[in-house]
């Protein structure tokens, strides 16, 4: 056999088209997935997740196919990827914000890993970064203590606290006056809004998310995520900041941002800048959802001693 014959031969191995194959199977499901709309149950949700890393593994997948002439895989594989890839690119632009000329609203949100999070590191980001009005999951009692000791309240007078046992806890904490006002459904841990009054007749509708953990229940999960409420037309504008335990890549996510809000990451182009785990971040689960009526001026993220998110920063513009 000429080594012609056996160069042929060996690209038509059967083993290796097998193998390049392989990859095709989760590729086309996450696709499948992702373009239908579908979350299904806590092994999918992981694997919409990393939607992002799937579509560049899909391109890597294709790419070898075609150096190994398996033309058909690689074609396949390339679609499926073009696909995802079609889907998470706009996260990498920002996007035109409305032309509004009202009050600017700087708006922290930080998961404080069941009150482990460390207080001076919380309140010296408050300070650092001006914030006006502070989201706290997972906020225990002892966290309370040691925020007031580190002096949060004088920076950040008023607030609305449910402090509780483990991830249960959360409150709001603010420059300008609040008035609690129930914006979610019910949920296994409190989720509470508030109305702050930014002056001159102005309001803004802060709401701490934090649904249930996935992995927990996730049909709960997907409950009370799309429980969270919808823009107020009428009243004032609404920002939902927190952890959402979901992606951009899930529905459920995606269902709220429909009634009205747009993702502050997205519209910034920082959409694919992730948040959990804190020390090697790979997803992107915390998130400011702001009224699409307001404009989205900056968006940055935060490490924060102690917690295993990073916290998310927003400065929004009201009309």
């Amino acid at each position: 056999m000429t080594v012609a014959e056996e160069t042929r031969v060996r690209r038509k191995n059967p083993l290796v088209t097998a193998l390049l194959v392989v990859p095709l199977v989760p590729l086309a499901g996450v696709a499948a997935l992702r373009l239908i709309g579908y979350d299904g149950d806590w092994y999918t949700l992981i694997a919409l997740a990393l939607t992002p890393f799937v579509a560049a593994a899909g391109v890597l997948a294709g790419v070898l196919a075609l150096v190994l002439r398996r033309w058909w895989i690689g074609g396949i594989a390339l679609l499926l990827a073009v696909a995802l890839a079609v889907v998470v690119a706009p996260r990498l632009s920002a996007s035109e914000q409305r032309d509004v000329h009202g009050k600017t609203l700087r708006v922290l949100a930080s998961n404080l890993l069941y009150g482990q999070a460390e207080p001076k590191a919380v309140v010296d980001l408050v300070r650092e970064q001006r914030i006006d009005v502070l989201n706290l999951v997972e906020l225990t009692p002892r966290a309370v203590d040691g925020l007031t000791a580190a002096g949060l309240f004088q920076a950040l007078p008023y607030r609305v606290l449910h402090p509780a046992p483990g991830a249960f806890g959360s409150g709001i904490v603010s420059r300008f006056p609040l008035k609690e006002v129930n914006l979610t459904g019910d949920s296994a841990a409190k989720q509470p809004g508030a109305q702050a009054d930014l002056g001159d007749g102005v309001v803004a509708e802060i709401v701490a998310v934090h649904p249930i953990s996935p992995d927990v229940d996730t049909p709960q999960w997907e409950r009370e995520i799309k429980d969270l409420s919808r823009a107020s037309g009428e009243h004032g504008l609404r920002i939902l900041a927190g952890d959402f335990n979901a992606t951009l890549d899930h529905a459920a996510y995606r269902t709220v941002l429909s009634r009205g809000y747009n993702d502050a990451a997205e519209a910034r182009g920082s959409g694919l800048t992730p948040t959990w785990p804190a020390s090697s971040p790979v997803v992107t689960i915390d998130h400011l959802a702001v009224d699409n009526r307001a404009a989205v001026l900056d968006y940055r993220v935060f490490g924060v001693a102690g917690s295993d998110h990073r916290a998310v920063f927003a400065e929004v513009r009201l009309p």
